[in-house]
């Protein structure tokens, strides 16, 4: 049967684990495209452009926004712009491939309002506070004012679980990924991603009907 593609978004805490849990999900299934954002921060060390994001000016990012051409977009961390290419994604889905958004609530909340029960909202939660504070206080990357500014992000993405339809918890990365895994696999088979009508005629033909 043809089916159109399912699109997860997920989004949690900077640090809390998502892009190694939507990796082992990927390597899983290598069917499944991971979205590429453009962002007007600058890369981190090992990040290439148009592979990990599309880094950009904020004019250009401002064009793309103006223009229409930004699936989401949303201002993160106070003074960084992040967004996802529309065309991309749209055409993606209706090719039937499943495709994976790592973004932030903001972003979430914007893909809902688009697309409707077409996306799939998926929350990665830290086991606790503490460790998500020492995990991102351990990034050797970043100062302590880029520290302080995704723990204050951290909480304003925590206190808006409730716009997802699904929350893991990342204290095992195993279960974490198959718990991401099984909603993928969920998702796949729901009747109204399906064209199943000519599969069930052809059924109640053989039965007679």
């Amino acid at each position: 049967m043809k089916r159109q593609g399912v699109l997860l978004v997920v989004s949690g805490p900077s640090g809390v684990g998502k892009g190694t849990i939507i990796s082992e999900v990927m390597r899983r299934h290598p069917d499944v495209r991971r979205s590429i954002s453009c962002t007007t921060r600058v890369p981190r060390p090992g990040e290439v452009d148009k592979r990990d994001y599309f880094f950009i000016g904020a004019d250009e990012f401002a064009h793309l926004r103006d223009s229409g051409r930004l699936l989401e977009w949303a201002v993160v961390h106070q003074d960084l712009f992040y967004g996802t290419p529309r065309e991309p994604v749209e055409e993606a889905l209706a090719e039937g491939c499943d495709i994976i958004l790592e973004i932030d609530y903001q972003g979430a909340r914007s893909v809902r309002g688009l697309l409707g029960d077409r996306a799939t909202l998926v929350f990665i939660a830290p086991p606790q506070w503490d460790a998500l504070a020492e995990r991102l206080e351990g990034r050797s990357t970043e100062d302590k004012e880029a520290t302080r500014k995704r723990l204050a992000s951290a909480v304003h993405e925590l206190a808006h679980v409730e716009l997802f339809e699904y929350l893991i918890v990342n204290d095992d990365l195993a279960a974490a990924t198959d718990g991401l895994e099984a909603i993928l696999m969920a998702e796949r088979t729901q009747v109204n991603r399906l064209d199943w009508r000519p599969f069930v005629d052809g059924l109640l033909r053989e039965a007679g009907q």
